[in-house]
């Protein structure tokens, strides 16, 4: 189990990390408001399973430990999240994506066996919805906006359709949780998914992508060169001043 909740905690903690990273660069106010808001919602669900994991590890590590002073190849996030922000349209289709997936996972583990599990879904699940109207109605007006915003958003589209199917994958350790009823079965999240994307993309008239291969491999530890720029960012005042507190 403390694998499986390492998975979910690194992929709340680097997608709020990347979505920070638009903090003062929004297009708009109301954007520069919204969009860290979102990530520390994502950070907030990380910390809250980083904790439990640490009482399941018993090696002594808080939330703290696990999310500063691990390498890159110990993150066990799916690669969906570490993908860069690139302009706006694929950043809120990336956010879409994900939200669209863990809406109904949090919504499942509502009745997860482990009660830290079932008290961060309660919580979570709302914070996705959010997401999913927030970024569903980006998706729309660009789609069917003018021809530079419905081209930039079919150009997310062909970006991020490789990394679709890592979501509903299940590393060994999440089929021992799946098994014992303390997480939901990700493939049986797909139509669900598939169904609330594919009425966006309907809505924004786009064209449902069709990818052609299948990118994955990071809940092995195996990652782009993204992410080790991103850790280093992340990581640099923990790791520049270990121990302290504030």
């Amino acid at each position: 189990m403390y694998r499986a909740l390492l998975e979910l905690a690194d992929d709340h903690l680097v997608l709020g990390h990347r979505v920070s990273e638009w903090c003062g660069h929004a297009p708009m106010l109301e954007e520069d408001l919204a969009l860290p808001n979102m990530a520390l919602d994502c950070i907030g669900t990380a910390r809250a399973l980083y904790a439990r994991a640490g009482e399941l590890e018993g090696a002594g590590r808080d939330e703290d430990a696990l999310a500063y002073f691990r390498g890159e190849r110990e993150y066990l996030n799916c690669l969906l999240v570490e993908q860069p922000n690139g302009d706006f349209a694929q950043t809120m289709l990336r956010q879409l994506g994900f939200a669209a997936f863990m809406e109904p996972f949090w919504r499942a583990a509502a009745q997860s066996s482990d009660d830290a599990v079932r008290g961060v879904a309660g919580k979570a699940v709302k914070e996705m919805a959010y997401n999913i109207r927030h970024a569903g109605e980006w998706v729309v007006r660009l789609g069917d906006g003018t021809d530079e915003s419905t081209g930039r958003m079919r150009a997310a589209s062909d970006a991020l359709a490789p990394y679709w199917d890592e979501l509903f994958l299940s590393s060994p350790a999440t089929q021992e949780a799946e098994a014992a009823g303390i997480l939901p079965e990700r493939a049986g999240l797909r139509a669900n998914w598939e169904q609330v994307m594919r009425d966006v993309f309907a809505q924004a008239l786009l064209d449902w992508p069709e990818a052609t291969w299948s990118q994955g491999g990071g809940r092995e530890g195996r990652h782009g060169e993204g992410l080790g720029h991103l850790l280093a960012e992340m990581q640099s005042v923990a790791r520049a001043h270990p121990g302290a507190t504030w």
